[in-house]
């Protein structure tokens, strides 16, 4: 820390110029600080022939807080090394990272000029048909070449070390797990639906399985997670998606990132009974929605089960019955971990625009009880829910 310093807009400028040749020598350099996360600091540096990279810089501290709450920026470093991996297994899907220097924990990266923020995009209305398939893609590589499927003991158990995110994997422990269940004083609920918080909070069946979901989150450290994955976190365009933000990356079980992915989509179909007012329109897009994610689940594990049929390393896990059983619980975790992303981003602090940008107070209070009771109902049944198709229509009932 002792030669870190915050970055200003010519220090940011200066700092992708030295490490990209992209801008050439006698462009004219513009940085803005367009940033509007909770953490880090954000970056646009271009020249004037159209060419731009991002700047990202990790502050010692939440920026949403202040100082009154430390961070270590040991993160730019989790985030660097999450997406360099990730992009070397799936460089389709994976934001580049051009450089990263540790000492003033500063990333430069590609910038996605070309792609648009998919919670904005969905909230429009908007559909991309390889959405779902692409993103499947995303999740079957980067899990199964990080688990033990693909790595040796040794390796895997170094690379776990290796990614031990303590301070980034505590909010998510609290945010996730632990303030939605209790009256926190970092909640934010909603006066439409402040009785039905209150259930949750005296809700012991419900606690239960949160706690069991928590503890697999705590010690099952079976793949390197994005940690992060909803649809601020992705940028898509007519053709292709990528992802960005893997601060959070840690291992971790793999149904968390699938689950917090397949709870977006969901928040985003709920969010559409108070966001499109025409019946018809809404339904076509409900439709779509419900598809996408019948689709990701079913690409991911067909993926992921023919990883694990041709190319698995360990003799021990080549067993056929292991590997059916190993993906039953896989789905189950993934319909837990989307249970709490929709109860979390409905009473917790860190709420969605898909609900927020409800105009009326009635139908936003409506949609996000639907929010809860769905999301209840995935963590309470993930263990006797079979298949996506059983998912789906519990999701058509709300």
């Amino acid at each position: 820390m002792a030669d870190y310093r915050t970055f200003t807009t010519e220090d940011a400028k200066r700092f992708a110029d030295e490490h990209s040749t992209l801008f050439g020598d006698h462009s004219k350099l513009h940085c803005e600080e367009f940033g509007d996360g909770n953490l880090n600091l954000v970056f646009r540096v271009s020249n004037d022939k159209g060419t731009s990279l991002i700047v990202k810089q990790a502050l010692p501290y939440a920026r949403c807080v202040g100082e009154s709450w430390p961070l270590t920026i040991d993160r730019a470093r989790i985030e660097a090394e999450v997406l360099i991996k990730h992009r070397k297994l799936c460089p389709e899907h994976t934001v580049e990272v051009l450089h990263y220097d540790p000492v003033q924990a500063a990333i430069l990266m590609e910038d996605l000029t070309d792609y648009r923020i998919l919670r904005a995009e969905l909230i429009a209305g908007k559909q991309y048909p390889h959405l779902a398939t692409q993103l499947a893609a995303y999740l079957a590589q980067t899990l199964y070449y990080t688990s033990d499927f693909a790595l040796t003991g040794p390796n895997k158990k170094q690379q776990v070390g290796r990614f031990l995110n303590p301070e980034l994997c505590l909010i998510t422990e609290d945010l996730f797990f632990t303030d939605p269940y209790c009256n926190h004083e970092r909640n934010n609920v909603h006066a439409e639906i402040r009785s039905d918080a209150q259930q949750l909070w005296h809700d012991e069946a419900l606690q239960a399985d949160v706690a069991q979901l928590k503890v697999n989150f705590l010690s099952k450290p079976q793949a390197l997670l994005h940690g992060d994955v909803h649809s601020g976190s992705i940028f898509i365009n007519d053709e292709n998606c990528k992802l960005i933000d893997a601060e959070f990356g840690f291992y971790g079980p793999i149904g968390f990132d699938v689950g917090s992915l397949l709870g977006n989509l969901l928040l985003n179909y709920l969010g559409h009974f108070g966001l499109t007012a025409d019946a018809d329109i809404r339904q076509q897009h409900q439709a779509y929605l419900l598809e996408q994610i019948q689709t990701l689940w079913q690409a991911f594990a067909t993926n992921f089960q023919q990883l694990m049929s041709n190319e698995c390393r360990e003799p021990s896990l080549q067993n056929s019955l292991y590997q059916q059983r190993f993906m039953q619980q896989v789905f189950a975790d993934t319909l837990g971990y989307a249970g709490c992303e929709l109860i979390r981003r409905t009473v917790g602090l860190a709420h969605v625009a898909d609900l927020e940008q409800i105009s009326d107070s009635a139908t936003r209070g409506q949609s996000e009880r639907k929010a809860l009771k769905l999301g209840r109902e995935l963590i309470l049944q993930r263990a006797s829910l079979a298949n996506i198709e059983q998912v789906i229509a519990l999701v058509r009932y709300q």
